[in-house]
């Protein structure tokens, strides 16, 4: 089954943020690396930070670790044109890690309104393995385009917190925990010694079917096998075999609604972020779509 891509430009214009907006035309071969990073700049911080809903469930405009993930995430999605505000981040981000080297979940809110309550009350002293796995693992992924990130300073601090944290775990960590560790591994598999035996060992607790319940969130909340491994040709794709893969596909192209996009199975926190995640995981669809032939 494939999507219907006849409907996507039309549901982006009444659900999608110019951002997300920008970054389908990228995908579709219409737009430009320049169009995409200028929509960014609106989420950014003059300390070289992004907030400003960047993450749609953390509202606050101050800068977040959160947003600093979706940022990197733009920063690749441009790739291989280059931006010095991706450097620039990584100067932000060193100053609020940690000792250990690890981020904060998050960092005090200048207001908590249409925020969600993990993000307004993470605890802004202990470093998060969740949120730093993600943001260096999206960071790697920048910084295989980009010099200026692959030599700096933060993304080896935030590596080796990540790779001490993740080998001393004992048990099966959160679903999201879990989830992030394993982009981290997979995004330094060919450039760092270790990750091969850690990703191994992580997946060992991923069940057959790549179905991963998540505990606190919503009723049917759980992650997927594609939400693992998206791209093929990745070492993360040998933990799953490959008809598990693509019985997520047809799933993920099946969960097209009528009006073009697709929807989330997390909590829906206020309006405006429930309108700007189905924009965002409309354009995720796609490019996990397009990248396996099926869009």
């Amino acid at each position: 089954m494939n999507p219907n891509l006849d409907l996507i430009p039309g549901f982006l214009a009444g659900h999608g943020r110019v951002l997300d907006r920008r970054r389908y035309d990228l995908l579709a071969g219409d737009g430009d690396a320049a169009g995409l990073l200028a929509a960014l700049e609106g989420y950014r911080n003059a300390d070289g930070g992004y907030g400003w809903g960047l993450e749609p469930d953390l509202r606050s405009p101050e800068s977040q670790p959160g947003a600093a993930l979706h940022a990197f995430e733009v920063f690749e999605e441009a790739g291989p044109a280059t931006s010095p505000h991706a450097a620039t981040l990584c100067d932000w981000l060193e100053t609020v890690t940690l000792p250990d080297g690890g981020l904060p979940f998050s960092l005090p809110l200048t207001y908590s309104h249409a925020t969600a309550p993990w993000w307004s009350g993470g605890d802004s002293t202990t470093s998060s393995l969740q949120i730093t796995a993600v943001t260096a693992a999206a960071a790697h992924r920048v910084a295989a385009h980009d010099p200026a990130v692959a030599a700096h300073p933060w993304l080896e601090r935030a590596t080796r917190y990540c790779f001490e944290t993740i080998g001393a775990l004992e048990e099966a960590p959160h679903a999201y925990v879990l989830l992030f560790a394993v982009r981290f591994l997979d995004a330094v598999y060919d450039t760092r010694a270790g990750a091969a035996d850690l990703l191994k060992r992580l997946g060992a607790v991923i069940p057959g079917d790549g179905r991963v319940p998540v505990a606190g969130g919503t009723e049917n909340e759980a992650l997927r096998p594609l939400d693992f491994a998206p791209f093929p040709g990745r070492p993360v794709r040998d933990l799953f075999e490959p008809a598990v893969i693509a019985a997520d596909l047809v799933r993920l192209a099946g969960e097209q609604q009528d009006d073009g996009g697709w929807t989330v199975d997390y909590a829906r926190i206020s309006p405006a972020g429930s309108l700007e995640w189905r924009g965002a995981a409309t354009v995720n669809a796609v490019r996990i779509l397009r990248a396996n032939g099926l869009a």
